[in-house]
Parts: structure tokens; sequence; C-alpha cells
């Protein structure tokens, strides 16, 4: 795998990829190329241009060795091409920025174009880690995809709610409830004050709560709050099933006990999330991804694939919400690269961002934008720090900060939105409303018991467990 001397690059046997073209330190990225930025960290013998040549390779049409049949297609056409290899400072590790024509992909497919970047080069034995930090995705190839079947504007307007962000809560314990008590959770939540309520990850239809009986009980939950509150009121009716027949059945009755939302698990896979979001579309649902499993491959900062590059992904695949982190909460989660994600899902025009991690000016065309979620481990008491890091354009889930509250589901409900709106004022006033935070809850808290009990409960909680990981990138701009 170490550089050769330069030879023909039709000699049979085996030539180093950056020889077959795939290095091409002159080549000018198209305005129709997808770029992507891999982080890499080669095998000891390995030099780092021919590794990074290789990931090019072995992501579009090379194999191990020289093949004849190449001669029988444009080749350099279809190449992928390496157009730069930067070091990463203090460490083993590499970033290789690579272009790929457009002609590589289906037009308006999820699976192909991850099959295509992703498919194969991350086993590669020249690699001891390969993680893909971020993707340009040219407004040519974005103009194939629906995106969100709604987006952020069209939602404020079926919800008829403005001005602040959207307020939710998972039921809990997320098993073992029966139907009648799952929609109990329901209607105290949404009578406090929320917005929303949902279904987990992995309720679905389990023994102990078939999902017909469930979701009867909790529609009759929100039609009831509904009516006491003169609000819209929705709860996810998550349609993750195991085949697409049976998800579009329970979508279909979702429709037709009038639920504005449904949601879907990242865990279906790409395909089934692009078929329900046309669907989606077409029925004039929202819908919300639950990303499922995405730390799996997200979370290790040298292998794997970014966040970043999945939110990209779904905001094509076309999902209306989508979980994208906390910052304060439970879950882990730097604050410059959780804002990265953020503007990715809401912004029409998003420039390259060392401090965010963002490598690539991104455009979306005016694609709808995706209300990002805030969920895990949150409570009334960090209200003024999550407006701070992500301001009205968000969901956030007060689930254990709902349910847990000593005074009852209602009381936890009404807590958050007495926080929400309490800052949204204060930041509307011109107050400095993150300094100030702890200050105006409190004073709130003189004339709402919910929220002074909610205060309490919760002032000590803390899931820093260790210090604040700094931003996983080195962007060298595109």
């Amino acid at each position: 795998m170490m550089l050769a001397t330069k030879r023909n690059r039709w000699s049979a046997g085996v030539t180093p990829y950056a020889e077959m073209g795939y290095y091409n330190p002159d080549y000018e990225p198209k305005d129709t190329d997808i770029l992507c930025a891999f982080r890499f960290v080669p095998q000891e013998s390995v030099d780092p241009v021919e590794a990074a040549a290789a990931i090019a390779g072995e992501s579009s049409t090379a194999t191990w060795t020289v093949v004849w049949t190449d001669r029988l297609t444009a080749h350099e056409h279809y190449q992928a091409k390496c157009y730069r290899v930067t070091p990463v400072p203090g460490t083993n590790q590499h970033i290789a920025y690579i272009a790929y024509d457009l002609d590589l992909f289906e037009e308006g497919s999820i699976a192909n174009l991850t099959s295509s970047i992703i498919g194969n080069v991350f086993g590669f034995k020249a690699l001891k880690a390969l993680r893909l930090e971020d993707i340009r995705i040219p407004l040519h190839y974005v103009k194939t995809f629906q995106g969100p079947p709604h987006g952020i504007v069209m939602e404020r307007e079926y919800l008829g709610k403005y001005g602040r962000p959207l307020l939710g809560a998972t039921v809990k314990p997320k098993l073992g409830l029966s139907a009648h008590n799952y929609g109990r959770v329901v209607y105290e939540a949404l009578r406090g004050g929320l917005d929303f309520t949902k279904d987990d990850e992995n309720i679905n239809s389990q023994p102990f709560m078939r999902w017909r009986d469930r979701w009867l009980f909790c529609m009759e939950a929100v039609n009831k709050a509904m009516a006491e509150t003169g609000e819209i009121k929705g709860h996810y009716l998550n349609v993750t099933a195991a085949t697409m027949e049976d998800i579009y059945e329970r979508a279909e009755f979702a429709k037709e006990l009038g639920s504005v939302i449904i949601m879907i698990d990242l865990t279906v896979g790409y395909s089934a999330i692009q078929s329900i979001a046309r669907w989606a579309r077409k029925n004039g649902l929202i819908l919300h991804l639950h990303r499922a499993g995405h730390s799996t491959f997200t979370r290790q900062k040298t292998h794997g694939v970014s966040f970043r590059v999945l939110a990209k992904w779904m905001r094509l695949a076309g999902v209306d919400h989508l979980h994208a982190g906390t910052v304060v909460g439970k879950l882990e989660g730097d604050p410059n690269n959780v804002r990265g994600y953020y503007d990715l899902l809401r912004e029409d025009k998003i420039p390259a961002n060392p401090l965010h991690g963002i490598y690539f000016d991104q455009e979306w065309a005016s694609m709808p934008a995706t209300m990002p979620v805030a969920s895990g481990g949150i409570n009334a008491n960090q209200v003024h720090q999550l407006l701070h890091y992500f301001g009205e354009d968000v969901v956030l889930q007060f689930g254990g900060g709902t349910i847990g509250h000593p005074d009852g589901i209602a009381a936890g409900a009404t807590a958050n939105r007495v926080a929400v709106e309490t800052m949204i004022q204060a930041r509307n006033a011109g107050r400095d409303y993150l300094n100030e935070g702890p200050d105006i809850l409190a004073r709130a808290a003189r004339w709402s018991p919910s929220l002074a009990r909610a205060l309490e409960t919760w002032k000590d909680v803390s899931f820093n467990f260790e210090s604040t990981d700094t931003p996983d990138v080195t962007v060298t701009p595109s």
C-alpha cells in the first residue's frame, strides 16, 4: 500500500490507488460534485495520501487490482477524487477531502447515497479508523428529494402556535403500562400545558399493550385535552413495525383517528423513512423521527458517521422532527457541534463553520426545515440554557421532568409551560435571560406552585460525569 514508483495505469497486477487517479491535488471540485470530509487513521505502514486515495477508490469505482473493464467506461469521470489531505495537529489522524461526480448516485435515494459512500470502505484493512465528518450535498442533488412533508412554518400554522418552543413529554415508564393508564398519562400532560406527548422508540405493539388499544386511549386523551384547553394537541403515534405493510396500516389508522402527527424510528431504515415521509406529505400528518440507534455509529470521534451527516440525510429523506441533542441533558453532546446540527436542520444557507464542526457550505434551495427535538434528562431549571442554545424553533421534550413532578403529571407540564413562557417574556423584554435565568425562574415560581416544586426537586441534577468535549473537528475551508 506504500506509494510506489510511477508506472503505467494499465499495467496488470496491483497499482497504488493514488497512481490510479484517486488522488488528484489539482482537481477543482465542481458545483455539482458531492463532497465528503473523512477523518482517518492509516495503518503504520500506509502512507496517508495512499490511504486517502484508497478511501476515494473503495467508495467509488476501484477494487484491489487493475481491471481491464475500466477501458469500457469513461473511468476518470466515475472515479472519486481525493483533492486534499490535511493532518490533524498533535494526532495520528488526517482529513481527506473527496469529490464524487453526481452521476455516481441515483436521484432521490438516501439508500443509494449511503451504500455508495459508506457501504464498504469502513472495513478496509489499510485503515485503523474512519469517520465521515461532513458531506456537501449540491443543489442539483438536493432538488431530487422532497424533504420534510411540512416543515417548521407549516407545522406552526397547523398547530396555531407561535413565538415559543413547542413542549412535549415521553410517556414514562415507556414499557409496561396498560393502554388505559398510558392514555391517562397523555391526558394529564396535555391538559397541564404541553403541546405533545409521545411514544418512545421501543414502544410498538408488545403483549402488554397492543398498538391499536394504546392509540384509542391516546387519541381519546388528546381530544379531551383539546376540548378543555382550546389548544391543538398531539401524541406521537409510533408507526414503527416489522414491515412496510404494517407501518402503512398503523399510519392509516392514526389518520382515521384524527391524529396530527405520527412517529417513526431510525431503525426502520432509510427507504422506509422516505416511504412514510411521502405518505405523511400526501395525507397531511406531521412526521416525527426518533434517532434510535444513531449513537452506535455517530458517537465515536474517530470512527463511524458524524450526526451532522445523519441530520442532512434525514432532512433530505423528509422528516418534520428529528432528535438532535440537548447539550445540558443526560445524553452526550458538545455545545458547538449540537448548534451546528440545529443550523443544518433549520437554516436555508449554512456557511462552513469550524467552531460548529461544519466543513462545507450547505444550501437547501428553500427545502422545508426540520424541527430539532431536545430530549433526554432536561427539566425546568434549564429552560434559559435551552433557549440560549436553541432559540424558539425547537421541541423541548421533558419526559421525566414532567412525569416525575412530585405533585403529578399535570403539575409537571404546567411547570414547564410557565418556565418557557416566563423566559420568552424576559428575552423579549431585553433581559439577560441566560445569566439571570435562575433569578427570573425563582421570581416566577412565587406565583406558580408547580414551578416552585419543579425547581426545588431538580435543582441539584447534573449529568456532567466528565469534562465537556472540545469540538471533534479540524476544518480547512473547502
